[in-house]
């Protein structure tokens, strides 16, 4: 039985760690005061305790510390598998690494102050710290491990949101320069210790050490190793809790053949994961997007239904009713499921070689596409969902180019440019040209039938297609050079292109293109168009479907 909802769950666990993490850059921010001066860490430091050593910080920061590692613990124990992502387990090993890390300063800055009545001092501090390169390498480790943890948890919160982008460069930079800034302040406040203080008598060995002896050094290690027991303790009984038998077992069918049989309790992906099969999750398995989610053809009767987060998602998504997210999906019998989108989509087939394509003038056959009306389709989708299928479509491009002979020459928004004749003679470029045409179409068409329960409206191409002479070269400046094709010829296909669409046609394509290819398309539509800087027309065919072009093309 859950007592807590999972929704509130997650907003204690964000909520907690949103003021451990201010607490973090505070603390971190005053010790790169060290770089200015002792003083100056001091000065932060009172201001500093103003606030988190008051009545109400203290519960605050040990309230959100103790519910934060509860939290953290819950989700490990609920985890059903302990397959998963590098990012998510590297933020799982800094979280449970940093307690055994930060006891040993914890109880330095605030056990051992309340027992013996003296404040602990920076001075003080770091005089403890930078005596023994054991304290100092250890306190290195904690600050960089807090510091990943905070901000692999801030990143897996904040990457869905709309406004990221805009500040993503800004926040990454942030988070490189307050861990160094940081460092070099603990170093340089250290090193100041004698110069500057010793000689004074402020902080004198003589001095620490007779407020040091005031507590009992053994009372101290018992207090240390209570909380490493009490820490260990608690990890491993989650661990040892995990181990547990539970009743009930499951089976996860996918379209492939291959069942994951599991524990009742498990969410579809994490079945999916301890059955190691690919399943995407861009958020982490958090719910905060929708590209895990899956498509239930059987055994849906009977599930428990979508909560509250789970039901919002889905709804913006217009998701049918056998649509589920894989990670909040906890099924109590057997289901069958189709994965939306695979781990296939997420990029584009490497590109085959391009030598000898510098410098020089080539006959060649040009090909542009470009998705109709794709931005109205966009509007509608989360921008995760934007991103897969307009990936999938760049790699049922690439496939359909590559497998025809042509190289992909440059992706402009949703369209592609796509060159045939790099290395063949002109005629075998135009049917490679025009083989490629009937494979988008089909391709087109797969990608309606797999996305028919997502899109309000099918995806509909504008191909256009022409042939003649450009200039093939390595273009471009520094990272950014790349070979590419210019000319009047590129020019030409990219206004065909807009012809199929002015014809709500999904081909257009020159008469020439087609003579090189030693084709006819008789009985087709024919136009006869003017073009920009011509003076003749230019004889184009226009197809309302290019898998036409398979009933003239040769077997």
């Amino acid at each position: 039985m859950t007592i807590v909802s999972a929704n509130a769950r997650k907003k204690t666990h964000l909520i907690s760690g949103a003021v451990l993490g201010t607490f973090v850059l505070l603390h971190f921010f005053n010790h790169s005061l060290g770089l200015v001066s002792i003083d100056a860490m001091e000065a932060g430091r009172r201001m500093f305790n103003l606030v988190w050593h008051s009545v109400p910080g203290t519960i605050l920061l040990y309230g959100a510390l103790l519910a934060h590692f509860v939290m953290a613990l819950d989700s490990l124990y609920r985890r059903q598998t302990l397959r998963m992502p590098a990012g998510e387990a590297l933020k799982i090993i800094f979280g449970l690494s940093l307690p055994f890390l930060l006891v040993p300063h914890v109880v330095a800055a605030r056990v051992e102050p309340l027992l013996s009545g003296i404040d602990a001092s920076y001075p003080g501090i770091l005089r403890v710290l930078w005596s023994s390169s054991a304290n100092t390498a250890r306190q290195t480790v904690a600050l960089v491990f807090v510091w990943s943890h905070a901000c692999l948890g801030a990143w897996f919160w904040m990457r869905g949101r709309d406004w990221f982008p805009r500040y993503e460069f800004l926040l990454y930079t942030v988070a490189l320069l307050v861990p160094i800034f940081a460092l070099l302040g603990f170093v340089n406040g250290a090193r100041s210790l004698g110069r500057d203080y010793a000689e004074h008598g402020g902080y004198g060995d003589s001095a620490y050490v007779s407020q040091q002896r005031r507590v009992d050094p053994g009372l101290m290690e018992d207090i240390r190793r209570t909380f490493y027991g009490g820490f260990a303790a608690l990890i491993a009984g989650t661990f040892a809790l995990r181990a547990l038998p539970v009743r009930g077992r499951i089976r996860v069918r996918y379209p492939d053949g291959r069942i994951a049989a599991v524990s009742s309790g498990f969410s579809v992906l994490e079945a999916s994961r301890a059955a190691g099969i690919s399943h995407v999750a861009v958020c982490g398995g958090r719910g905060r997007c929708s590209t895990c989610r899956v498509r239930v053809i059987q055994g849906l009767e009977g599930q428990p239904a979508p909560d509250a987060a789970e039901r919002a998602t889905l709804t913006r998504i217009g998701a049918p009713d056998n649509v589920r997210l894989a990670c909040q999906f906890r099924p109590v019998h057997d289901i069958s499921v189709v994965p939306i989108l695979d781990t296939d989509s997420l990029g584009i087939k490497t590109q085959i070689a391009r030598q000898n394509g510098g410098g020089r003038e080539r006959r060649v056959a040009v090909l542009f596409c470009d998705l109709r009306d794709f931005t109205r389709i966009a509007e509608h989708r989360l921008p995760y969902d934007t991103v897969f299928l307009l990936n999938r479509y760049f790699e049922m491009v690439g496939e359909a180019v590559e497998s025809a002979g042509g190289v992909i020459d440059k992706f402009i928004g949703n369209g592609a440019l796509s060159i045939f004749g790099l290395k063949t003679p002109l005629q075998e470029a135009c049917r490679q040209a025009l083989t490629a045409t009937v494979r988008l179409s089909a391709g087109i068409r797969a990608l309606n039938e797999t996305f028919a329960d997502e899109l309000d409206q099918p995806l509909r191409l504008a191909i256009g297609l022409h042939a003649g002479p450009a200039i093939i070269g390595e273009m471009g400046y520094g990272q950014a050079t790349s070979l590419t094709a210019v000319g009047d010829t590129i020019n030409t296909a990219s206004r065909l292109e807009g012809l199929a669409k002015e014809h709500d046609a999904e081909l257009a394509v020159s008469a020439e293109l087609v003579q090189n290819a030693g084709l006819s398309l008789e009985g087709h539509r024919r136009l006869d168009i003017g073009l920009r800087g011509r003076q003749a027309t230019l004889e184009t065919w226009i197809l309302g479907s290019a898998a036409e072009i398979s009933e003239v093309l040769p077997a």
